[in-house]
């Protein structure tokens, strides 16, 4: 065995809410290491502004959480998987309370519950806890900290995973080779247990909320290392991006439109009663959707946002980060609406685990936005996404904890660079980069048809052969790494969404605008799926 490989117990790929979460629940028992693409704060969970849904009101009741779950998410999802979260959300909150996350304090008079609950669209009732408008970022900080504190974890950042290294003999995930990008050099980690918490593929759109770092590596590698995956025709577009020259991926949270937000059109009508009873608290798929339409039928290019007849003081309190966001690029919201426009957002599917966050491979976790644990379905509830992550660590923790520690007795080999060389002509990455991106948004969008989705799976197919020849002969950087995964997955959504002939939630097809009366997952299983 190479003296220059690293060893660790337990290695946690994402440096998210679910990632920190783990390490800190494993780190008492495991010598744990946690790998982060840039720096630890860096993330989907951070930009995060609304909440975490959980039944924490006595009027509320997880039977109603479990069927507004089940509603927004279209007949796909897996009612074990909704059951299993909504009972385990309020341990999941209030272990998040013991570590010291600031959450918002109600301000009524004898509240039922001492914090703050608001109300999202599909929801039936006030049980989004949250910490004002900056909820992930509360949460990652304070887990953050306790991750720092503790001697058993090792932090990876600006490291990059290449591909998981599996055991030809056990059919075993048995570590990583991982690219740190300062110096370049690929590093294999072996580890007992490996978990894969490293966030969906929005980036995979022109237009996301997300950062740069949502490039489906975990599902690329994931798939390439011989497992399942599923539903990934289901990409959520968040409804409301603030639309402006200056500011283009900040997220206006769907927490305005449940506080009283109306979306309104340039004249200042209010459309979404036209499209939903539910109007401007209808689940995002429907809110994307007209919203969409709307930009085509008026030929604008967004829609308002208003909730101009707030207090200033109210709104500067419970979303100080988006008043100030909108302050800093010329927008007051409590005198103007917000101008808006859907951007991709959230991956629905993504790796098969079952309840415990295992995948098909042995020793493989996947938690979070990576995974497909049948939670989401074809469209996923408000902020049920960081509840996800949460408490799939838990449950991936239980199992990590109850099973024994297998020797890794393989030679693992080091990353053979002998035959690559520096690359001279890096506009052929940045152009595939950006033809690929353009593609999915133009093809594989909010509304599809089999003829953009065939011309996508083309137009992919050929950058495919131009990405993995140039990956096979030139020494590797980040930028080629998260464009090798972002062409895999985007090839992913596009076969997903070719294989559903009808329309449903997130995915819809001119072509099959009926949805069918029996509902299945679109899962794919690749050529080496043992």
């Amino acid at each position: 065995m190479s003296s220059s490989i690293h060893t660790t117990q337990v290695l946690i790929i994402g440096s998210g809410i679910a990632g920190l979460s783990l390490a800190i629940k494993l780190a008492d028992n495991f010598q744990v290491t946690v790998l982060a693409k840039t720096t630890l704060a860096e993330n989907s969970s951070i930009y995060a502004q609304g909440g975490i849904a959980a039944v924490l009101d006595p009027f509320d009741s997880i039977d109603a959480h479990v069927d507004d779950t089940l509603n927004a998410g279209a007949g796909l999802c897996e009612i074990e998987a909704v059951q299993f979260v909504a009972r385990h959300a309020s341990q999941a909150i209030n272990e998040l309370i013991d570590l010291g996350v600031p959450f918002s304090r109600a301000t009524e008079d004898s509240p039922p519950f001492p914090f703050h609950l608001t109300q999202e669209g599909g929801h039936s009732h006030r049980r989004i806890i949250h910490a004002a408008d900056h909820t992930g970022h509360s949460v990652q900080s304070t887990l953050l900290k306790r991750v720092k504190e503790h001697p058993n974890i090792k932090l990876l950042p600006n490291h990059m995973t290449v591909d998981l290294i599996v055991s030809p003999e056990s059919r075993r995930c048995i570590g990583a080779y991982v690219l740190n990008k300062s110096s370049r050099q690929v590093l294999p980690i072996q580890a007992n247990f490996t978990v894969l918490a490293s966030g969906g593929a929005s980036k995979a759109y022109l237009y996301t909320s997300n950062p740069d770092t949502s490039t489906g590596d975990g599902i690329a590698m994931a798939w390439r290392a011989g497992c399942r995956v599923a539903n990934m025709e289901f990409n959520q577009f968040h409804p409301t991006c603030l639309f402006h020259p200056q500011d283009r991926s900040f997220l206006i949270s769907e927490a305005v439109r449940g506080e009283g937000g109306i979306l309104r059109l340039p004249n200042g009508e209010a459309f979404m009663s036209r499209y939903d009873e539910r109007a401007d608290l209808a689940p995002r798929d429907i809110v994307a959707r007209a919203i969409d339409q709307e930009m085509k039928t008026h030929g604008i290019d967004c829609v308002y946002l208003d909730i101009t007849h707030k207090p200033k003081d109210y709104l500067k309190t419970h979303f100080p980060t988006i008043y100030g966001r909108c302050k800093k690029v010329g927008i007051d919201i409590s005198q103007q609406p917000i101008p808006v426009v859907p951007a991709a957002h959230y991956t629905c599917g993504g790796i098969v685990t079952n309840l415990q966050g295992e995948t098909d491979l042995a020793g493989l976790y996947a938690i979070g936005e990576t995974a497909y644990t049948g939670l989401h379905g074809a469209n996923r509830l408000a902020s049920n996404s960081l509840l996800e992550g949460l408490v799939f660590a838990q449950a991936a923790y239980q199992s990590i904890e109850s099973s024994a520690i297998i020797p890794i007795t393989e030679m693992i080999r080091n990353w053979d660079t002998s035959r690559v060389s520096e690359a001279r002509e890096r506009v052929l990455v940045s152009h595939d980069w950006d033809e690929l991106r353009r593609v999915m948004w133009d093809y594989v969008g909010i509304v599809r048809t089999d003829k953009r989705l065939n011309r996508a799976a083309q137009r992919i197919r050929n950058l495919q052969k131009e990405i993995n020849e140039f990956y096979r002969q030139h020494r590797l950087d980040s930028d080629l790494l998260e464009l090798r995964n972002l062409a895999q997955v985007a090839s992913l959504m596009v076969a997903s969404a070719q294989k559903r002939k009808e329309s449903r939630g997130l995915h819809y097809n001119l072509d099959h605008p009926q949805t069918k009366r029996r509902a299945k997952p679109t899962l794919l299983k690749p050529k080496n799926f043992a």
